[in-house]
């Protein structure tokens, strides 16, 4: 019987249930018990509120498996910031939190902290790996790519299996305070996929999720792959520049994700409200750009543009 914070799945039986972190305050999840013994995989999505493919995808991905396809467990969690989702809000509404900079948590304290620590204390000590679904935000276009720890004992087994995922790009990180990467902290595998972006669930998006997912229980050895599907080729981003704003105004934004940078090449400038330039942005070094702000209003300390610089094949 696998017990998920008081509900209990018995061996070949699929069951949707809620996650409550805080009172009334629930997370929609779906627990696959399978057929046969195998590792435990965690798969989230909803954790900034505003970004959508991911949640369709977990969802559909959900509906179709069957126990009996399954080696292992599978625990989905559709929506992690479920009060963000419907406030259309990156963060939590109730404290302002931003879940992928919140983990740990803490126990007893705000609504994001208490998500946060249900997650480290109920569910990472039963998994075995994890993937955590993201976009680019409403105000953030971005090309698909992948997070993965660059270091610690996770590391090696995440870039294992990022490699199976079909995006050219795949980023090691040293984050530590997200979902995934907390989780990577204490030796649990796994990896972050951005795909989709400016509040919007395009078909094509939720199959590329839906796609990733499969690719991703096949390598775990959770479910067989039924036939082979062509990969693009993919790049290790070994260096990502995260260039933040140093001041407040307008932004006016002068790349597009997925752009080859040169060194020295404009990236954007923040203007004042009588169209004087405060600050000119350009490239340090010939890179990619990952993803970027499109908005108009910046605030000092808001992403401007990430890139990376170094590859390895």
């Amino acid at each position: 019987m696998w017990n998920i914070c008081g509900a209990e799945v018995a061996p070949g039986e699929k069951k949707r249930f809620e996650l409550e972190p805080v009172r009334g305050y629930k997370l929609p999840a779906t627990a696959i018990n399978g057929c046969r013994p195998g590792k435990t995989v965690l798969l989230t999505a909803g954790v900034h509120g505003d970004e959508y493919p991911g949640i369709a995808a977990s969802i559909r991905v959900a509906g179709e498996l069957k126990p009996e396809e399954i080696s292992g467990k599978i625990l989905f969690v559709h929506c992690v910031n479920i009060s963000g989702f419907y406030k259309k809000s990156r963060c939590v509404p109730e404290d302002g939190g931003n879940l992928n900079a919140n983990f740990p948590g803490k126990p007893g304290g705000s609504v994001s902290e208490r998500i946060a620590d249900l997650f480290v204390k109920s569910i990472f000590p039963q998994t075995d790996f994890v993937l955590d679904l993201h976009s680019g935000s409403i105000s953030e276009p971005l090309e698909p790519c992948l997070f993965f720890p660059g270091t610690g004992e996770a590391s090696r087994a995440s870039l294992e299996a990022a490699k199976a995922v079909n995006v050219q790009y795949l980023i090691s990180s040293s984050a530590r305070t997200g979902l995934y990467s907390y989780a990577a902290s204490v030796g649990i595998p796994g990896i972050l996929i951005e795909r989709g972006h400016s509040g919007e669930c395009r078909e094509e998006w939720v199959a590329g999720d839906v796609g990733d997912i499969y690719r991703v229980l096949n390598y775990l050895g959770i479910t067989k792959a039924e036939k082979e599907i062509k990969m693009c080729r993919r790049q290790v981003c070994t260096e990502t520049i995260y260039l933040e704003a140093d001041l407040d105004g307008l932004w006016y934004n002068a790349v597009t994700a997925g752009q080859r940078l040169k060194s020295g090449d404009i990236l954007g400038r923040i203007e004042n409200f009588y169209g004087e330039v405060l600050r000119e942005y350009r490239a340090e070094k010939d890179g990619v750009v990952f993803y970027h702000t499109s908005g108009l209003p910046i605030k000092k300390g808001d992403a401007l543009v990430a890139y990376g610089t170094a590859f390895e094949n």
